[in-house]
């Protein structure tokens, strides 16, 4: 199974904001990342519209697609190529009546039966599960682990992306659980295009080699 593999943002891992952040995201997309989720909840519609016109210009001509957390309206406006909906967010089909074809549409869960009320609303092209792994950019959230991740992906036919404290040493562990790709900060969020691109692979190759029979 070659995996999905999402790029979330967060501009405070990087010294030079905004321009880094824009600048990894092109690295990513160079690295052969899927998707590029757009999480800046700081910031107001007026920056993060801009901040996502650049990163969907950044992932041009590659296969990346640049989603943006939540925002409806700033994924419209700015040109991307979906939404990430919060657990609390609205309705996917009620997304779908908003957006043009071929517009991705996931959303988060963070146990079984949110999944499955999710799956069977319709409207979803992915869900992403966590928190996997403790991590420092969910701090005091318990770890939900592998068991619960391979529950979610037995119980639902959307795909199921990881989330949370991932790295190329244990996301094998989420391909063994059933998951079709994971997310991930941390994974990409240090270092230059090199040290990017080798965390791609390697990540890559560890999911390829656990989902092997």
């Amino acid at each position: 199974m070659t995996p999905v593999i999402c790029l979330i943002t967060d501009r405070q891992h990087d010294a030079a904001g905004a321009d880094l952040t824009v600048e990894r995201v092109q690295w990513a997309a160079r690295a052969g990342v899927h998707l590029v989720q757009v999480r800046e909840r700081d910031l107001d519609g007026g920056p993060l519209t801009a901040l996502v016109r650049r990163c969907v210009e950044a992932v041009r001509g590659s296969q990346a697609r640049v989603l943006v957390n939540d925002r409806l309206d700033v994924a419209l406006a700015a040109g991307a190529h979906g939404v990430h909906l919060r657990a609390d967010s609205m309705p996917a089909s009620r997304v779908r009546t908003l957006c043009p074809p071929g517009f991705l549409v996931g959303r988060s869960v963070h146990a079984r039966d949110e999944a499955e009320q999710a799956a069977a609303a319709g409207g979803l092209d992915y869900l992403l599960f966590g928190t996997v792994f403790a991590t420092s950019s969910k701090p005091g959230r318990a770890a939900a682990g592998l068991s619960a991740l391979a529950q979610v992906t037995a119980a639902v036919t959307v795909p199921v992306l990881a989330v949370g404290g991932l790295t190329p040493d244990n996301v094998g562990g989420v391909a063994r659980a059933g998951a079709a790709g994971f997310a991930a900060i941390g994974m990409f969020a240090a270092g230059s295009e090199a040290t990017l691109a080798r965390s791609v692979a390697a990540a890559t190759a560890a999911c390829v080699t656990a989902s092997r029979p």
